[in-house]
């Protein structure tokens, strides 16, 4: 099973290329980046996970900006969107970044996928909250053919363009993996429908595992996200078959995670450490 990080990466935290090489000398998988673009004053949309929203939601930096700086230091890491908010973007610019990324990456790019929960957020990009659902099955067959065609065309109902040139393609064939973040049971038939990852949003017990992994369409890869370094509860994912798993950095049982976003770099490095015997035990 192979273990990766989640993180926010801010202009107070660490910067994420010496994070990515950090992490990748130290044998972890992964490394996945939140993302958002501004945070709206008004706060109208409560925090998912209650009480206050973190600092780190509205001190992000770009997370493609983040992922290239990633790229250019590493090797062998794996370097994903954690997760990007599709309905927010433009289609068409994300398709060259991400296949861009993919090619400077040398093919170790995961675009992450989520449908955002701000509404105030998505409004001030033009999105209609209560349409993203059908808006983001339309961008994911776009970017596939932006991706996959040498002249692609799209006429949706949210998402058109005429017959285009769009370069580079992405270095993986026929694109890099797409994870789609959310537990609703539209986001969990949505990976189905479109060849995704399921990334289930933590955290979540061992004891609730079984019946999480079960709502997975046959088929379908599941990835848990999110988790806390918490030992039973990667034994439990490893004994269920899991493959891969993200942790949020800093969400340990002794303190709640702030995405190591105001972390200092010494307190980043030793938390580092500690995953490293977890990261052998179960590469074995």
């Amino acid at each position: 099973m192979r273990i990766g990080i989640e993180a926010f990466i801010t202009d107070e935290s660490m910067r994420p290329d010496t994070l990515a090489k950090a992490a990748e000398e130290r044998g972890i998988a992964s490394l996945f980046v939140a993302e958002h673009s501004h945070v709206p004053v008004s706060r109208e949309s409560p925090y998912p996970l209650g009480a206050e929203l973190p600092r780190v939601y509205y001190r992000t930096l770009d997370t493609f900006v983040s992922l290239a700086a990633a790229a250019a230091v590493t090797s062998k890491i794996l370097l994903g969107t954690g997760v990007a908010l599709l309905p927010q973007r433009d289609v068409i610019h994300t398709a060259k970044e991400v296949a861009s990324l993919d090619l400077l990456s040398d093919g170790r790019f995961i675009f992450g996928v989520g449908i955002g929960w701000n509404r105030e957020e998505m409004r001030n990009h033009g999105t209609d909250p209560r349409t993203r659902g059908k808006l983001i099955d339309e961008q994911l067959a776009a970017l596939k053919a932006l991706w996959t065609q040498d002249e692609a065309e799209f006429d949706g109902k949210y998402v058109r363009f005429e017959r285009s040139f769009l370069w580079p393609k992405p270095v993986q064939r026929p694109h890099p993996p797409i994870y789609l973040g959310g537990n609703s049971p539209a986001m969990i038939a949505r990976a189905a429908r479109h060849g995704a990852t399921w990334m289930p949003i933590g955290p979540f017990t061992p004891e609730e595992l079984p019946a999480l992994l079960a709502r997975a369409e046959p088929g379908v890869p599941v990835v848990p996200s999110n988790l806390p370094l918490a030992p039973a509860l990667l034994d439990a994912c490893a004994e269920a078959g899991v493959e891969h798993v993200t942790l949020m950095f800093g969400g340990h049982l002794d303190a709640p995670s702030n995405g190591f976003g105001t972390y200092p770099k010494d307190e980043v490095l030793r938390r580092l450490d500690e995953l490293v015997p977890f990261v052998e035990r179960y590469a074995s």
